[in-house]
């Protein structure tokens, strides 16, 4: 089975409010791409990625006069794909849904919320962070997807998909204005990481198949503001190591080589600077079982991956088609 996380920038431009595709000339939410190019190359990648589910980050917009489920399906249906069926769990007022398109002759899955120990990811979560004995409220812009998934021959699985919060001090004005933006940023995407955490020692402590993958914008080593945290939110969500942990081999590579290559699964234009900034965001983390399972990781990569620079089509399709690149595992459930 393959499953896989793709962020897809601006998927709900691509869309009219009835969740008809917009095939047209007209600029999509990408820097000179048109949505016909978007929507084309899309279909390329959805097709050449042949998942059985996949997590759809910055998922087309759902609310009073748009479905992203209904766009979703329409995308699917037009270009063919296998992954016919999505399905959402709590919306957002950001245009920027999380979403799972799969193939129903190969799986079933169920939004199946959970607030067990902790509470629901569209609550809110209180913790002290800065050690001052008042805690903070914490909310998710994005409240992450919880499924519980079933395969044909019976597998049981639990998946989380995740858009955290995103570190960029968006709107900061001044090098004092941009520091405490970015600190706020970061206090509120660690502890969304450590919200997140407890959720999975929930499913650890039950004996769960899990999977938590998605966008995190974090890593490690990722920005100087780490070190006064500690540590990254991405190993907040892994664990420690005297605790049952996750396990993503590109965050276990990125955490272990503070110098020299590390995967990339974003890429980004840094216009003050002319030049492209790869970094890895998005992540597929296992518990311990799945990953005795020995399954394989790969990131969609144009330029890392060989299979997809040896193919110009899907090498070109996925440098139009996003600023990320999708990330896949396979394994047996």
């Amino acid at each position: 089975m393959r499953i896989a996380t793709y962020n897809v920038e601006w998927f709900t431009n691509l869309f009219d409010d009835d969740g008809r595709l917009l095939d047209d000339g007209e600029w999509s939410g990408r820097q000179d791409v048109t949505r016909a190019e978007q929507l084309a190359a899309l279909g390329i990648v959805f097709t050449a990625l042949d998942a059985d589910g996949i997590m759809v980050i910055e998922a087309p917009d759902t609310s009073r006069h748009r479905s992203g489920v209904k766009a979703l399906e329409t995308f699917a249906e037009v270009f063919g794909l296998r992954q016919r069926k999505a399905i959402m769990g709590f919306t957002n007022h950001t245009q920027q849904e999380i979403a799972f398109l799969f193939d129903p002759d190969v799986l079933s899955a169920e939004h199946d919320p959970r607030s067990d120990e902790t509470p629901q990811f569209d609550e809110s979560f209180r913790i002290d962070l800065d050690i001052d004995r008042s805690p903070e409220k914490v909310v998710w812009s994005k409240p992450p997807l919880e499924l519980s998934v079933t395969t044909t021959s019976n597998g049981t699985l639990r998946l989380i998909g995740v858009h955290a919060k995103s570190k960029a001090p968006h709107g900061a004005r001044g090098k004092a204005a941009i520091m405490r933006t970015a600190i706020a940023n970061r206090r509120k995407q660690l502890a969304q990481c450590i919200w997140l955490r407890r959720r999975a020692e929930e499913h650890l402590a039950q004996g769960d198949p899990l999977i938590v993958l998605g966008d995190f914008n974090d890593g490690p080593g990722l920005d100087e503001y780490e070190k006064l945290f500690g540590r990254s939110g991405v190993e907040v969500v892994i664990g420690e190591e005297d605790e049952a942990q996750l396990y993503d081999p590109h965050a276990a590579q990125a955490m272990h080589r503070l110098i020299g290559a590390r995967p990339a699964t974003a890429r980004f234009f840094i216009e003050d600077e002319n030049r492209w900034l790869s970094v890895l965001l998005d992540y597929v983390m296992v518990s311990p079982d799945l990953r005795d399972k020995s399954p394989a990781w790969r990131i969609w990569h144009p330029f890392d991956d060989p299979a997809c620079y040896r193919t110009p089509e899907l090498r070109e399709a996925l440098l139009t088609a996003s600023d990320h690149f999708p990330v896949s595992i396979d394994l047996d459930v």
